[in-house]
């Protein structure tokens, strides 16, 4: 009975965590973010996302995405077409409503991570 209660107020302190993390503004001294906007995507597999974009007063824009359970920071690149985020070898790109994810470790003609994710209206 002890073991179950301990494993139940560990998954509760991790949810509590991750939650936080959400939550939480970006904070980092040497960039004045201007705006934060949240939006939650449902994707082909059936998959949803919530990701957090920040628009920083220098220009800068960044995006919070969860890659496999894990909550990244991608930093916005140049792009021909639409909004395009690294972080290491991911990339995360949005076009209007829709984003894609990509793997670049899969290599160059790879299908996306996720694909044909869609902005939830609410």
């Amino acid at each position: 009975m002890k073991t179950w209660l301990v494993a139940l107020t560990g998954l509760l302190g991790m949810a509590a965590a991750i939650s936080g993390a959400w939550a939480a503004p970006l904070r980092l001294a040497e960039i004045q973010t201007k705006d934060r906007q949240t939006h939650k995507y449902t994707c082909a597999t059936g998959k949803i996302l919530q990701v957090t974009y920040w628009n920083a007063a220098n220009g800068q824009s960044f995006a919070l995405v969860p890659v496999k359970g894990q909550p990244m920071l991608f930093v916005n690149t140049l792009s021909a077409s639409g909004a395009k985020y690294q972080a290491g070898s991911y990339t995360w790109w949005t076009k209007g409503p829709r984003a894609d994810l990509y793997d670049a470790t899969a290599g160059e003609n790879a299908p996306p991570v996720l694909s044909d994710c869609v902005t939830i209206v609410r």
